[in-house]
């Protein structure tokens, strides 16, 4: 190998020749033909003798001692370099190169090398000590290239590549690759994927620097309030001394006045002497009294002057000091949180509590380290710990865990204990005589200590100074700023940073043995951990706005503001109000006549009127005055003004004092051109850019105006806004305008229009929007990073070129002349004076748009531009959101409006594309707005933190989480999955005032009539308030989950309610379980059939029934007529508590667990009950022991075997009892005790399938009318009638008995010798019901009734007179039979039905008749 340093040129090229094949004596003639060179491992130390290879495109060096890349400068044609495993540390511009490997080098640093290189395709830079994310950014400018290698397997890889998220960074940044790390990237996927994430991250960071601001912007304005509570009395004291002061002023003009006039009569040659003299003694008294007014008036200013001090030289300048060290203490925050982003997590900083160990950790470090002795001649006692903030810095910590590792190895040690001694913490020591900046310290935390970065001190040229005390690293600090101040000669304000007094003694411990400094030259040894932010306990305490104010105007009464520290100066104020002369005061005029005017100007002619002044009365309008031609002065002070619309058209106006009025508008005060001063202070102006727009268009010859004390938009930028436009002002708010003030307020305004080199200064023409991890506007960081410039060479189309647009703090009051940038796609209009969103119209392919800090009140004129990705109009007057201002935005995805004065979200209802939505710090007042935004369903991040609903609604976060399921962050905390579960708790099944509202789209439920709200999973009702629902009359909630009637019990006009298919237990619910119950007899309890709990249970269920009587309960629901409770597993009906309902007509219950038929007693208006399909199997005493005023009994699928206890129902007409189990006959003929009786049907009973049940029934029951839905005609009943009498005749003649019946009695049994009958032929089917061989037998009969039911001891009975018949041969008529088999159908399914057992629920009967 050969030695470096004893190469020449000569022998270096001789060597590259022979590596490469060539011949060095050949060189002139085969070097331009050469296209590719290599040098492996021979100790080659710099690049020289390539300008012998002009056409050179290939060179590869290996292994060599390379410092630099230099003398590749004429190598044009170079495409591919390859430079690996050598000492390389920078890198210069090489054009046209597509493949570039510096892998295994020392590049530690990317920066700007490779700009130039933007055909650059492959880069390899794997085995380098790359460690920054931000460096990799770099490689966004190279847009050609495809595949990049910062791990490739051959070398080591950058400390880059060990970061979480590497990945994703890089895929982020540089979309066009097609190969990371030797891997393939090119899928569509992968790169959604990166995009998806850093689109989260991206999100994530701006809700959070958006509650830092928020918090921020809280304490801000906590010290706004406390500063108006302070400004309260100097204020009250300054209208009460201005109001003295206009009264003196006007007496004193009244006094001059008169004395003129005095002095005119005696001049008079016709005045007596007599009168002269006593002319000459008012003069003299008037003179006298002038004087006196003159003096107090003096005072008076005196006073004025005192309290204006104390609101601007006290109140304000402290006001300002807290609010620039809130801003401060909050000013690390916000750059934290966009290190973390930037760094995609990689650094991370955690706030502590008490909670956290290493809080605690550190506060106590802290203490320990303090030493008041060392602190004592500052006047400090101690150390308060305000914030804790531990940094997380993963690339830091690689390197000193690296380092660390290193120093224990050639140490040799492995004792862990050991090891743990070696590391303390420490507090690093600023330079005392350099100011600690922000970007220093950030840049400390991210990226360690640098050499560059450290002070020139000699000491500190390669070490890092730690200390272990507070003292070594404050005392300095603290004597340098003293000495600062002392000789900078400060106000006694600010002059001394601490005041005290001397303190003489000895020390008594012995800290300063402890006391010790390190100097560390590696820096990677350092590791930044823990930042502390703390304060100092002093001696004597500063005044702040929160603790010596504090106490100038107490809370709690006037009282002890009078004895605060301000008291001696309100006695003086006492004394100068009660100085001579005292002016009685006047009546105090409401309106304002031409008899007033007249007595007020003292002259009968309106034009003689020279001065009015109408100062403190209780005016409102000002009538006429245009009459008054020669007015010249007029004062309207402390009246109730709210406009000045009635001062116009007064041409020789001169002087207007209109201060403490209402004013909040000046529109309509014109046609002043003589106006010269013009008093507006004390009223409620605003808008600063209309109001000066007035004044400049209708008063052009003003002099001296005063606008204080009103609250403007802007107030920083107020006065040389007006100077500027108000050209001819000599004075503004008392003060003398200057020449250099009058130049300044000229630039001003002209930058306040937008001209082309304001175009020019602010904007950028990349056509690509920029793929870096930030939450700014994108206008603002391109035309920061790619600004177009003023002198930039302008095409004739230049303005076309332009798309992004930063125009923030220009102080614009409209924007124009846009017309041309047909392509801008960001634009930001931040912190000017706009009152509206003009001048955008043409500017259609706008994606970003930022309208923060402005004075707009509506949006509008923004319905063109539909690309808009991201639109923020923070910190504005906007009041509402128009009905279809976002409609045709189907690409809005981010939508801010923090901070305005919006009360309604309707407006966003159409916003489907919405993700963010940032409307914290408004006015919206009722959760209903909340269902506004249930169609979003793409909206993650909301914010609506301090609006009136987040304090009205009680739980108002998880109401806001239940119906808006798909968000992940609500007011700048993550949503959690328990907090979702409880929402759904909370909320689920909820029916509510906002819900019906929401589906209605209004609010007025007066005019509710019907309520029809089904299939929706509602387990309460909640309408709020009752008294809304008056009207409502039909209520529907059929299949949902309420267990009792819930909220309905309230609606006082409800006739119709249907509540089928829930899980109703009782009307009201129940409060407390039957725990006292075992599992077993609860299940009794609900299914008596199971068979468990029988014992005992019986005891038990008479004590509920009986403490579950309802008798002594107040009624309910008067209106309640119709009640619908199907198929809702009721059980017991004494629980439901129905008899609360005594007006009910209409029950329904049918398709539940219903086995006993009570608690209806009370229900004295019922007149139709339906419980079909349920398990009734009889009727108790209780059932229906009171006369009822039933008209209609629906029992079909029971299991009624007997009817007894219907007797009861004397006015009962219909009676359905299909579908039982009733067998004997004599069960129906128990209902002849019902003479009411007209409809019944009996069909899929048993005793349907025994014959003539149809003539016994219409026979028993003379009155009925319908039977099995088949009409009963005469025909019916006189066949009816026929047969028993024949059958009758017959049984008495030819079988003998040994007892006859009487009316309404029974046969006797009958005495005859066994029948066999063995073939007997019965039409219609009945051999069905009949076998082959079908015997009679007296004997037998007892066992017949009791298993077939073929034979019973009832003379009516059907089944006896068929065997009679049969007996006697005799044939049933075709009519009869055929009458009788009118219900076959009923019969057939009833065999069907009875072997299949009906699922409650799986089908329904007929319908509910009423």
């Amino acid at each position: 190998m050969i030695e470096c340093e004893n190469l020449n040129q000569e022998e270096i090229i001789k060597e590259l020749c022979l590596c490469n094949g060539l011949s060095y004596k050949m060189i002139g003639q085969e070097g331009p033909d050469t296209s590719k060179l290599e040098m492996f491992f021979s100790g080659y130390p710099r690049i020289v003798g390539l300008s012998l290879f002009p056409n050179l495109t290939s060179l590869t060096i290996v292994a060599q001692d390379i410092k630099d890349i230099s003398g590749l400068e004429t190598c044009l044609q170079l495409k591919e370099l390859w430079i690996a495993e050598c000492c390389i540390e920078g890198l210069q511009t090489l054009k046209n190169l597509n493949d570039l490997n510096l892998a295994g080098n020392l590049i530690s640093s990317i920066g700007q090398c490779l700009d130039p290189n933007e055909q650059l395709e492959k880069l390899n830079l794997s085995g380098n000590q790359i460690c920054s994310f931000k460096d990799l950014t770099n490689l966004t400018r190279l847009r050609h290239l495809k595949d990049l290698c910062l791990n490739d397997p051959q070398y080591k890889n950058n400390p880059v590549c060990l970061l979480c998220n590497y990945s994703t960074h890089v895929l982020y940044h540089l979309p066009c690759l097609q190969r990371l790390d030797t891997f393939d990237v090119s899928s569509k996927q992968i790169k959604e994927l990166a995009d998806t994430t850093a689109m989260k991250k991206i999100m994530y960071y701006n809700m959070r620097i958006k509650t830092v601001q928020r918090h921020l912007n809280e304490d801000l304005e906590k010290l706004n309030d406390r500063k108006c509570k302070l400004q309260q009395l100097p204020e009250e004291r300054i209208k009460l001394f201005s109001f003295v002061k206009k009264n003196l002023e006007r007496e004193f003009a009244e006094l001059k006045g008169s004395g003129k006039g005095h002095s005119d009569r005696s001049n008079n040659n016709k005045v007596t002497e007599l009168e002269k003299s006593k002319n000459c003694e008012t003069v003299t008294e008037q003179l006298s009294l002038q004087q006196k007014i003159l003096t107090k008036l003096n005072a008076v200013n005196e006073r004025v002057k005192f309290w204006n001090k104390k609101l601007d030289d006290r109140i304000e300048a402290i006001y300002h000091i807290e609010v620039k060290q809130k801003k401060k203490s909050h000013g690390l925050l916000i750059p934290f949180l966009l290190i973390e982003l930037e760094t995609v997590g990689n650094v991370h900083f955690e706030e502590g509590t008490r909670s956290d160990d290493w809080f605690n950790s550190c506060y106590e470090l802290i203490l320990s380290r303090f030493c008041a002795w060392d602190f004592r001649s500052y006047g400090i006692t101690g150390v308060k710990v305000r914030r804790v903030i531990k940094v997380n810095n993963r690339i830091l910590r690689l390197k000193f865990e690296e380092k660390y590792q290193k120093f224990l190895d050639n140490e040799d040690m492995h004792d862990s204990e050991c090891c743990r001694k070696m590391m303390e913490c420490l507090f690093y020591v600023f330079n005392p005589e350099v100011t600690v900046k922000k970007k220093y310290l950030l840049q400390i935390l991210e990226k360690g200590f640098k050499d560059s970065e450290i002070s020139k001190l000699p000491l500190r040229k390669e070490a890092v100074i730690l200390a272990s005390s507070l003292s070594m690293c404050e005392c300095p600090r603290i004597e340098f700023l003293q000495q600062k101040y002392k000789d900078e000669k400060k106000n006694s304000l600010e002059h001394e940073l601490f005041r005290h007094d001397s303190f003489m003694g000895q020390r008594n411990c012995d800290c300063s043995i402890r006391h010790c400094k390190w100097f560390v030259f590696d820096h990677d040894l350092v590791l930044p951990e823990y930042i502390i932010e703390f304060e100092y306990i002093t001696v004597v305490k500063d005044h702040s706005l929160f603790s010596s104010f504090n106490n100038i105007i107490p809370e709690e009464s006037k009282k002890v503001s009078e004895e605060s520290v301000l008291s001696q100066d309100l006695k003086f104020d006492d004394e100068v109000i009660k100085m001579d002369p005292r002016i009685k005061p006047r009546p105090i005029l409401t309106s304002l006549d031409d008899t007033t005017i007249l007595s007020l100007g003292r002259t009968n002619i309106y034009s003689h009127i020279v001065s009015l002044n109408l100062h403190g009365n209780s005016l409102s309008k000002l009538r006429d005055l245009s009459k008054l031609t020669g007015l010249r002065k007029l004062i309207i002070s402390f009246n109730e003004f709210t406009c000045l619309d009635d001062v116009y058209h007064l041409d020789n106006l001169e002087y207007l004092d209109a201060s403490h009025n209402h004013v909040i508008t000046l529109e309509g005060f014109r046609g002043l051109m003589k106006l010269k001063h013009l008093d507006l202070s004390w009223n409620q102006l605003k808008n600063s850019g209309d109001e000066i727009n007035v004044l400049c268009k209708h008063i052009t010859s003003l002099l001296t105006l005063d606008i204080r004390h009103n609250p403007w938009q802007k107030p920083a930028t107020l006065r040389l806004s007006v100077i500027g436009r108000l050209k001819t002002l000599t004075h503004l708010d008392g003060l003398l305008i200057s020449e250099e003030e009058a130049t300044a307020a000229m630039k001003f305004i002209a930058r306040t229009k937008i001209s082309q080199l304001s175009l020019l200064r602010h904007s950028s023409i990349k056509e690509e929007k920029p793929r870096i991890l930030s939450i700014w506007p994108s206008a603002k960081i391109l035309t920061q990073t790619s600004k177009l410039g003023p002198h930039s060479q302008l095409s004739g189309n230049w303005y076309l070129k332009i798309t992004a647009l930063n125009l923030d703090g220009q102080h614009l009051f409209e924007i124009t002349n846009l017309e041309k940038l047909e392509n801008l796609k960001w634009a930001s209009f931040s912190n000017n004076n706009l009152t509206k969103m003009e001048g955008l119209e043409s500017c259609v392919n706008l994606e970003e748009l930022t309208l923060d800090g402005n004075c707009i009140t509506k949006i509008e004129g923004i319905s063109k531009l539909t690309k808009l990705t991201r639109l923020s109009m923070n910190n504005n007057l906007l009041t509402g959101l128009e009905k279809h201002t976002f409609d045709n935005m189907l690409h809005l995805h981010s939508l801010s409006l923090e901070n305005n004065r919006i009360t309604s979200l309707s407006g966003l209802q159409k916003a489907f594309t919405l993700i963010e939505l940032y409307i914290n710090k408004n006015y919206i007042p009722l959760n209903q707005e909340i269902y506004s935004l249930k169609g979003l369903c793409n909206l993650v991040i909301l914010d609506m933190y301090g609006n009136i609903i987040v304090w009205n609604q009680e739980n108002y976060r998880l109401f806001v989480i239940f119906h808006l399921p798909e968000l992940k962050a609500l007011d700048g905390i993550s949503i959690e999955p328990p907090e979702t579960e409880c929402a759904k708790d909370l909320f689920g099944g909820r029916l509510t005032s906002d819900m019906i509202a929401e589906r209605q789209g209004h609010s007025n439920f007066t005019q509710m009539q019907e309520l029809n709200w089904t299939s929706s999973s509602i387990r309460t009702v909640d309408l709020i308030p009752v008294d809304q629902f008056r009207n409502l009359c039909n209520v529907n909630l059929q299949n949902n989950n309420l267990s009792s009637f819930s909220g309905l019990i309230y609606l006082p006009n409800v006739k119709v309610l249907c509540l089928n298919y829930n899980h109703i237990e009782s009307i009201m619910p129940r409060l407390k379980p039957q725990t006292h119950l075992t599992s077993r007899q609860l299940l009794y309890q609900k299914v008596p059939s199971s068979g468990y709990g029988q014992q005992g249970t019986s005891k038990i269920n008479k004590i509920n029934r009986d403490t579950m009587n309802n008798e002594n309960l107040p009624p309910i629901m008067h209106s309640l007529e119709v009640l619908h409770l199907g198929y809702n597993g009721i059980c017991n009906l004494n629980q439901l508590q129905l008899n609360r309902l005594k007006n009910l007509k209409f029950l329904f219950l049918q398709g539940n667990k219903i086995s006993h038929v009570e608690g209806l007693d009370n229900l004295v208006a019922l007149q139709e009950l339906v419980v079909d399909h349920n398990r009734i199997r009889a009727f108790n005493d209780s059932a229906f022991a009171k006369p009822s005023s039933l008209l209609t009994l629906h029992l079909e699928e029971n299991r009624l075997q007997e009817l007894s206890k219907l007797q009861p129902l004397v006015k009962l007409e219909k009676l359905f009892l299909g579908y039982n189990k009733i067998q004997d006959i004599a069960e129906l003929e128990k209902l002849d005790g019902i003479p009411s009786l007209r409809e019944l049907t009996v069909y899929g009973n048993p005793i349907c399938r025994k014959m003539l049940h149809r003539h016994v029934l219409i026979f028993k029951l003379p009155n009925l009318q319908m039977l099995d839905e088949i009409p009963v005609n005469s025909d019916d009943k006189a066949k009816a009638e026929i047969y028993f009498s024949e059958l009758q005749a017959k049984k008495n003649s030819c079988i003998p008995v040994t007892n006859f019946p009487t009316e309404g009695g029974s046969f006797g049994q009958v005495k005859a010798s066994p029948i066999k009958i063995t073939n007997v032929i019965l039409p219609g089917g009945f051999s069905h019901y009949a076998g082959p061989d079908f015997t009679l037998t007296p004997e037998v009969e007892d066992k017949k009734n009791k298993n077939a039911g073929i034979l019973t001891n009832s003379p009516q009975s059907i089944h006896a007179e068929i065997a009679f018949r049969q007996l006697r041969e005799i044939n049933l008529s075709a009519s009869l039979l055929s009458r009788q088999n009118m219900a076959p159908p009923t019969t057939q399914m009833f065999q069907s039905n009875q072997d299949e057992e009906r699922i409650p629920g799986s089908h329904f009967p007929r319908s509910n008749r009423m």
